[in-house]
């Protein structure tokens, strides 16, 4: 993994506030199915970490809406 990779998230702005809270916000607005669903553009963690895994939720929860909407099953 390079330094790079190391510091992005594919898909989302990583922002670094003033206050040191790290941020995230999706470069492409979810659709309305997602949306609905309750999928963020925008979440903010303590850490890289963190914030890696809820942009991770927030795709997981516009995928499961996507797939509901579809009539397919999600186990």
């Amino acid at each position: 993994m390079t330094d790079a990779e190391s510091t992005t998230i594919p898909g989302w702005r990583l922002i670094l506030s003033d206050a040191g809270r790290l941020w995230a916000s999706r470069e492409k607005p979810f659709c309305a199915l997602a949306f609905h669903a309750g999928a963020e553009r925008t979440v903010d963690a303590d850490s890289l970490e963190a914030l890696r895994a809820e942009t991770d939720r927030q795709e997981a929860i516009a995928r499961e809406a996507r797939q509901r909407a579809a009539g397919q099953v999600i186990s």
